[in-house]
């Protein structure tokens, strides 16, 4: 039985290397049927066959959002190709605040004050506030980093910090979760993503804060650049989501 759709228009988004691999941020393409994210994610790769050396490694979203193979893809629809997160728009110009005033996830070009966001997060009700500062740092296997350069997919990064900000209430006994992001270059030393953590206890505030660094360095669309001495390069991913569909196979 033949299927009745017609071929349809999307927009397709590149990030971090998998854009330096196609020559181009974003593209219009028509996808014939059939019109899945399997489907689609094979159609893009005929268009830009350069991104076959990422291999299975390359990771594909619909709508801001990781997409399963199944995926029916719609006319207008916003798909993403980017390789795995290395997590690593104007100052807090993307926003997300959960049930909680106090829970908030933000991206943003400009020095982060690290006291100004953990101060945030102290209320009289929690006994314990745990920050991670997470800094450039000069020397990375023995080569001497001059900067970095982040760059984020900004409204899924959001939702996917907020949805870390929901399973991280979800795990853990605390009382309310802060994260700000920097994008854009940094210099050695500036801060990159503070992480704020208030807690009726310290131990579930320590707890959550380094599951919630892993979880962003695995699942949040934000890749790191560095820039060194004899050359630059993509920092390499820490790997796909933890939603196996998230890739094409």
């Amino acid at each position: 039985m033949q299927s009745n759709k017609h071929s349809i228009s999307v927009r397709v988004l590149f990030f971090g290397a998998a854009r330096d691999t196609a020559g181009t941020a974003e593209a219009e393409l028509k996808l014939e049927p059939p019109l899945d994210s399997a489907s689609a994610f094979e159609q893009v790769l005929k268009t830009y066959p350069d991104l076959r050396r990422f291999g299975k490694s390359l990771l594909f979203a619909v709508n801001q959002e990781y997409a399963s193979p199944d995926r029916e893809i719609s006319d207008g629809d916003e798909l993403a190709l980017f390789p795995p997160v290395s997590g690593g728009s104007e100052k807090v110009a993307q926003t997300s605040v959960c049930d909680s005033s106090h829970d908030f996830f933000e991206l943003t070009t400009h020095p982060i004050d690290v006291g100004a966001v953990a101060r945030r997060v102290v209320l009289p009700q929690c006994g314990a506030t745990v920050t991670l500062d997470g800094y450039a740092r000069e020397w990375t296997r023995g080569r001497r980093t001059l900067y970095l350069v982040y760059e984020a997919y900004p409204p899924m990064a959001v939702s996917e910090l907020e949805r870390l900000g929901q399973q991280a209430h979800e795990k853990f006994d605390i009382a309310h979760i802060g994260i700000v992001h920097r994008t854009g270059r940094l210099d050695i030393g500036e801060t990159s993503v503070v992480i704020a953590i208030s807690a009726p206890h310290r131990r579930a505030a320590f707890e959550a804060c380094e599951w919630a660094i892993r979880k962003l360095k695995h699942t949040v669309p934000i890749w790191k650049k560095e820039f060194f001495e004899d050359g630059e390069v993509w920092v390499e991913g820490e790997g796909a989501p933890d939603e196996p569909a998230s890739r094409n196979s």
